[in-house]
C-alpha cells in the first residue's frame, strides 16, 4: 500500500508517488487537506473529526488532495483565522461522482463504500477542484495544522465571477536572465500573442479598473486582439475553454505598470 501526495513543491520520498488528478484508489493512504477556522482545529485536534450531518455528497467528513481547495474554507470566514488541518486517509473502497444527478450521490456508504470522490473539471463544484467525502471519521488521522495559501484558480473565479476584489496573484515564467532584467526594469509588452500586445502575467499583483464582469472571455472572441481598444485592461481567458492546450487560464495586462514583481520562486 503506498501513500500518495498532493504537494508539487518539494522531493518527494522513495516510494511515493505525485498525485497529480489521478483517481482515488481503492485501498490507498492519502494525504489531505480539510479547510477550517483556528478554533475548530483545535477540537479536531483533541477530539478528532466529526461527521457533517449533510452535504453535497451527504454525511461525512470533507476533504480534499489539493490543498488550494482546502485553503478557501471556511467560505466567508475572516482570511486571518483560516487555517488547514493536514490528514492522512485510508480511503477504502471508493465511489467516483461525477454529475449532480449521480443515483449514488447522497447514498454511495449504503451501497458499500467508505469514500465519495468528485474529479476535477467535472462540473461539481465551482472551482473545478476536486473534493472528497470520507464516511468514517476513524480513517482519518491528523498530521498537523498549517496555514492556507492563495489558490489562484479560485481567487479568479471568485473575484472575476463574484466582484470579490480586483487584485490579484499571478505567475510569469521565464529565464533566470529574463527574471532579472524584470527586476531591474519591470515588464514589457509582448508585441504580439493569443491576445496581443500585452504582458502574460514572477509572482504579480494586477489591478484592474474594468469591473470583473466587464473583463472580456475571449473564446475565439471578435475582441480577441482588439480588446484593449475598447476600453479594457486585461483580457482573461478563463480555464478549459479550447483556446490553449493545456487547459489552463491565461491573462493578457495591457499597461506593464499595473503589476507589482513580489518575488521570484
Amino acid at each position: 500500500m503506498s501513500n500518495r501526495w498532493a504537494e508539487d513543491d518539494c522531493d518527494l520520498p522513495y516510494g511515493v508517488l505525485r498525485l497529480g488528478s489521478d483517481a482515488a484508489q481503492e485501498g490507498c493512504t492519502y494525504v489531505m487537506y480539510h479547510g477550517t477556522s483556528s478554533r475548530n482545529a483545535e477540537l479536531v485536534k483533541r477530539s478528532g473529526f466529526q461527521q457533517s450531518s449533510d452535504g453535497m455528497l451527504g454525511r461525512g467528513v470533507y476533504l480534499s488532495r489539493d490543498p488550494q481547495k482546502a485553503s478557501c474554507y471556511p467560505l466567508n470566514h475572516p482570511e486571518k483565522d483560516k487555517v488547514i488541518i493536514q490528514v492522512q486517509v485510508n480511503v477504502g473502497r471508493v465511489k467516483r461522482i461525477r454529475r449532480q444527478n449521480h443515483p449514488l450521490r447522497k447514498t454511495w456508504h449504503d451501497h458499500g463504500y467508505d469514500t465519495a470522490w468528485v474529479p476535477p473539471n467535472c462540473g461539481m463544484v465551482p472551482s473545478g477542484l476536486e473534493e472528497d467525502c470520507v464516511w468514517d471519521p476513524r480513517r482519518i488521522k491528523v498530521l498537523k495544522v498549517i496555514k492556507p495559501f492563495a489558490s489562484l484558480y479560485y481567487i479568479l473565479v471568485c473575484s472575476i465571477q463574484g466582484g470579490v476584489s480586483k487584485t490579484f496573484v499571478m505567475y510569469h515564467g521565464t529565464t533566470r536572465s529574463n527574471a532579472r532584467s524584470i527586476l531591474r526594469s519591470g515588464f514589457r509588452r509582448s508585441t504580439k500573442g493569443l491576445l496581443d500586445p500585452g504582458c502574460t502575467s514572477l509572482g504579480t499583483r494586477i489591478r484592474l479598473d474594468a469591473t470583473p464582469s466587464d473583463t472580456p472571455r475571449v473564446t475565439r472572441h471578435p475582441k480577441q486582439k482588439t480588446w484593449h481598444d475598447y476600453g479594457y485592461d486585461t483580457a482573461w481567458v478563463p480555464p478549459d475553454c479550447g483556446m490553449v492546450k493545456s487547459g489552463l487560464e491565461e491573462d493578457c495586462v495591457w499597461d506593464p505598470s499595473r503589476i507589482q514583481v513580489l518575488c521570484i520562486i
